[in-house]
């Protein structure tokens, strides 16, 4: 098996996981009455992708989401050739996560789907807001395009929980147009999906520029050259 696809795989398993952990936690809440609690469900998130970081961020460097995979690729830390694959392996790795929680709660409507409680405009902008702190922390603690390290994890899943907490009763808190897309899909509930697709990516992009002017004014020319893919 070649680096890349052990890569591809990674990128696949670990996405599953969040997807399962995380929606998973959604739906049973759902189903059990609230005994997780909307503050569980933000730690589960968080603590999914933390333990995901240790786990896989020597293989692939731990996406996990399009949107981060974006990032690094605007940010000249990821070949172009390997944004496609890593995505699909992400979405792959999505849908299996819902079409197993669909067999497993049938009964269950929206499979921990996310959509707006307010305004298209109000949770729009908060995704875009959301994923821009999350990826500037990402890049700042990130090596080339691998999350990986010992404060990596911690940082990346805090800021996750953190969020997800705070802006998860208005617009799901999603961040991750996988994450978003494959429950959408299996439950057949796309009306607001876009939202949840363009405004990770934007935010993704958007944090990039800031994280570049931040190390400009520090004259710090580590984050401003193409640094080496592994």
């Amino acid at each position: 098996m070649s680096n890349e696809q052990r890569k591809w795989i990674a990128e696949f398993f670990g996405t599953f996981a969040l997807v399962f952990a995380g929606t998973g936690a959604i739906v049973i809440n759902d189903v059990s009455g609230g005994t997780i609690t909307h503050v569980g469900i933000a730690l589960t998130f968080g603590l999914i992708v933390l333990a995901m970081i240790y786990t896989l961020g020597d293989i692939s460097g731990c996406h996990l989401n399009p949107a981060v995979t974006l990032g690094f690729f605007v940010a000249n830390r990821f070949e172009g050739k390997s944004v496609a694959p890593y995505i699909a392996s992400q979405i792959t790795g999505a849908l299996a996560a819902s079409l197993l929680l669909k067999g497993m709660f049938l009964e269950h409507v929206t499979l921990g789907a996310t959509e707006p409680s307010g305004s298209p405009i109000q949770s729009f902008i908060l995704e875009v807001v959301l994923t821009l702190i999350l990826m500037v922390v990402i890049l700042s603690v990130s090596s080339g395009s691998k999350e990986k390290g010992m404060l990596a994890g911690v940082a990346v899943g805090a800021v996750i929980a953190l969020e997800a907490m705070f802006a998860g009763p208005i617009s799901g808190a999603s961040m991750n147009p996988a994450r978003s897309l494959a429950p959408a899909i299996v439950s057949l509930r796309l009306e607001s999906l876009w939202i949840y697709l363009i405004a990770p990516c934007l935010g993704s992009i958007l944090a990039v520029v800031i994280h570049r002017l931040m190390a400009l004014s520090n004259n710090n020319p580590i984050h401003l050259t193409k640094e080496k893919v592994s």
